[in-house]
């Protein structure tokens, strides 16, 4: 018997495809919904090669709300886990009206249909960004935001506003808000893992690309910021122990643990490492050498935030486990089997 049913928007992504792998091995069943604008249909094969079965796959776009509809007539679930967000800071500097157009209408599509069909838990994929370039850290689920620093991270804001609003108005109506930081890592199976298109914005991928001779050089985005070596400092979240904070806070809801109808936890290590660390610990881990260059910052960076992470440790049950040295190696592995590399 199955702990209950979860529609996953936007489950084809690299944050997705592992958290419905997480889902469907905690007892979950899964509908997952995308248009593929920013991951491959690979990716849903990865997943099921990991699963060993099929999983309920519905190819459509969010933002349109006819086809969602059915979607909701089809599938009976409890709970939906909102990832379907265009997510490159870099871009939404440049192209701030196809932030806000696909983010806020994909999310609001879903929220007026949870309402309308009687849908009670939605899981927001928030964002770190919320906080901005924060006075004080670590940064708590009290820390004040800032102003965004990116139509990205301002999207993640309004939503987050947007949810709080309607867990206030509407009965029957429950949110959580997960905050994460900064993900990396791919599944041990090197099955599923990220897969940008075109040119990478995260670090790894840039990363694992760069030692598979795919990009010629490395680019550090500064290294004049107030930090101990100079480059930004992050929080690096491992993707499966992400995964496993979306199934804690969506078992919270569906047992009806919830303290408040809308709440945000942080989901980070609490360990912040820096640009110029993590490509050392990376060449280290997979005994290689990466070429690189610093270069001048990039717009919307923020110079160091990480997450005290106690409250999702003690409300949810939850803490990030893997080793950082083993995630290097999974993205690795990931971009090897990615590229057939011996």
């Amino acid at each position: 018997m199955a702990k209950g049913t979860v529609l996953v928007s936007g489950g084809a992504g690299y944050i997705g495809t592992h958290t419905t792998v997480a889902l469907v091995e905690a007892g979950y069943d899964v509908v997952v919904i995308d248009n593929f604008s920013n991951s491959e249909p690979s990716a849903i094969k990865g997943v099921e090669n990991i699963l060993g079965k099929k999983i309920n796959f519905v190819e459509i776009d969010t933002c349109n709300i006819v086809d969602l509809r059915k979607v909701f007539e089809n599938y009976k679930f409890e709970s939906v886990i909102h990832f379907a967000a265009y997510k490159a800071v870099g871009e939404s500097m440049t192209e701030p009206l196809k932030y806000y157009q696909n983010n806020l209408v994909s999310y609001m599509n879903i929220l007026q249909l949870m309402k309308e069909y009687g849908r009670p838990n939605v899981l927001f994929s928030s964002s770190a960004t919320v906080y901005g370039d924060a006075d004080i850290l670590p940064v708590t689920e009290e820390t004040p935001r800032k102003p965004a620093t990116s139509p990205y991270g301002n999207t993640k804001q309004m939503a987050e506003d947007i949810l709080h609003d309607c867990c206030r108005a509407y009965d029957g109506f429950y949110g959580i808000a997960l905050r994460y930081f900064n993900p990396i890592g791919a599944h041990t199976s090197a099955q599923i893992g990220e897969l940008p298109r075109g040119v990478p914005n995260n670090l790894l991928p840039y990363i694992t690309q760069t030692a598979a001779g795919i990009r010629e050089c490395l680019s550090v985005f500064g290294d004049d910021y107030d930090t101990p070596d100079g480059s930004c400092l992050r929080d690096y979240i491992d993707v499966l122990d992400l995964a496993k904070a979306h199934v804690a806070a969506v078992d919270r809801m569906t047992e009806g643990r919830m303290k408040e109808k809308y709440e945000i936890f942080n989901v980070g290590t609490g360990r912040p490492v820096s640009v110029l660390e993590l490509i050392t610990r990376f060449e280290k881990a997979n005994d290689l050498k990466l070429p690189y260059k610093i270069v001048g910052r990039r717009d919307g960076d923020v110079p160091a935030v990480w997450a005290d992470t106690s409250l999702a440790n003690e409300e949810l049950g939850w803490k990030a486990e893997r080793d950082l040295d083993d995630t290097l190696r999974a993205c690795w592995a990931w971009e090897k089997h990615l590229r057939n590399i011996k």
